[in-house]
């Protein structure tokens, strides 16, 4: 498939950035590493603060690590000739995006994989975390209903869609603002995006909600990951007073320039 060179220009740069970021970063907080795998699980400062949601990540990755080093040892040992070029690489990194009303925390979790095939693979999935409850939990507190194809989510799926326009637009690839990529935004909760309470201008607010999505996803490989940003206006008839309470402020201006 053909790459404009603005595209190839900025995956390249891209995948440079997390070489060189993640050749400093400090000792992980869990490793693997043999003939067959490179691996490893780290922790932002931020996330290691909270120790139960500290726990609840680091066993989670360490599942992850554990069964990726496991699938690579069997192919090394069934081809050692895949890994001319050495082991299999994987690095997960959690990290705190916001901290709302100091309760709930949103976690980016965010993965690389290198298994010598055309490019690395990157992805990305978030959590939200309830401080008061310590567990992990979903939007649903925040709305008056989250029903499947109901009218908050065709309400944030519209939203959505709207500022992955707007940001393709910028990236001038519009020819990829169509339903063939777009329709992978679904109005339901499961299937509408990875999702994370944005920080805000009020303290101790937050200003609507981001939506990561991770190449492939709303967008060919090249074009890299994107976040969709919807305000917490957008989708205030639909707020809880819980929503209500959390929600204010505007999105401060590095916080977007940040995260495309």
């Amino acid at each position: 498939m053909f790459m404009p060179a603005r595209f190839t220009f900025a995956l390249l740069f891209g995948i440079l950035a997390f070489a060189t970021a993640h050749a400093a970063d400090p000792k992980p907080d869990a490793a693997i590493k043999t003939k067959a795998v490179d691996a490893n699980v780290a922790l932002d400062a931020q996330v290691k603060a909270d120790p139960v949601l500290a726990a609840n990540c680091l066993a989670e990755g360490r599942k992850w690590m554990d069964k990726n080093a496991a699938d690579a040892t069997k192919e090394f040992k069934e081809d050692k000739g895949l890994f001319r070029d050495g082991p299999y690489t994987y690095g997960r990194n959690y990290s705190v995006r916001s901290i709302v009303a100091d309760r709930y925390v949103s976690v980016l979790r965010d993965d690389y994989m290198d298994t010598h095939g055309a490019h690395p693979n990157s992805t990305v999935d978030t959590i939200l975390w309830d401080k008061a409850e310590n567990k992990r939990i979903s939007i649903r507190p925040f709305f008056t209903e989250t029903a499947d194809n109901g009218p908050t989510m065709k309400a944030m799926q519209a939203a959505i869609i709207a500022s992955l326009k707007e940001e393709k637009k910028k990236r001038d690839a519009m020819e990829t603002a169509t339903d063939e990529w777009l329709g992978n935004v679904k109005p339901a909760l499961l299937k509408i995006g990875a999702v994370t309470l944005a920080p805000s201008t009020e303290a101790g607010k937050s200003s609507g909600l981001t939506f990561h999505y991770p190449p492939y996803e709303v967008g060919p490989y090249a074009e890299g990951q994107y976040v969709a940003f919807v305000p917490w206006e957008a989708l205030k008839p639909d707020l809880t007073p819980e929503g209500l309470r959390i929600f204010g402020g505007a999105r401060p201006k590095d916080d977007a320039r940040q995260e495309n």
